[in-house]
């Protein structure tokens, strides 16, 4: 578990690579291979870093909850899983307002969702601290099996934008 005192972690993850949406509606599209491999590969990742969330807050589009079992699979854990399908649709301030809902007593939350939406919140959390590699990753992109990773000195009510430094990020491949 990533702690620093009573710091706040959220970790952004955009759910692994899906197959194409021909004939499948969008919120039932399935991983590919590749994708499961990726997301073990976040799952290893994760474990390897000691980010061990209480909480994972993931989309309910079949592509995140894939991922999140794949990322288990690969040594990812998270004490209590809730799905919830505003962060399948919603924007930054609706996967915001969700956090800071949900947290609770949480020092460490993990989302699972989908771009743009991840690389917007991941962006605009940030206060431009941190480290130079992440925000390079970040500034490069935010393709599937990406991680981010931000750290809040306050409570989660206090998280807003620009309140964070991002101190990781990676893309995660199998």
């Amino acid at each position: 578990m990533t702690r620093a005192g009573d710091d706040k972690v959220l970790i952004l993850v955009r759910h692994a690579k899906a197959e194409q949406g021909l004939g499948t509606p969008d919120h039932e599209r399935q991983l590919t291979l590749r994708g499961r491999r990726d997301a073990r590969a976040v799952g290893a990742w994760l474990h390897e870093h000691g980010l061990g969330p209480e909480l994972v807050l993931c989309s309910t589009a079949t592509r995140t909850r894939q991922t999140w079992v794949e990322a288990e699979m690969g040594g990812a854990c998270g004490e209590t899983v809730q799905y919830d399908g505003s962060l399948y649709s919603g924007g930054v301030e609706t996967v915001l307002r969700t956090v800071r809902e949900s947290a609770g007593e949480a020092q460490v939350v993990l989302v699972v969702g989908h771009n743009p939406t991840m690389a917007a919140l991941a962006s605009e959390l940030s206060d431009g601290n941190g480290s130079t590699a992440a925000h390079d990753c970040l500034a490069a992109g935010f393709p599937t099996s990406t991680v981010a990773v931000l750290r809040h000195s306050g409570s989660w009510d206090e998280l807003g934008l620009g309140t964070a430094a991002l101190e990781r990020c990676h893309i995660a491949r199998g």
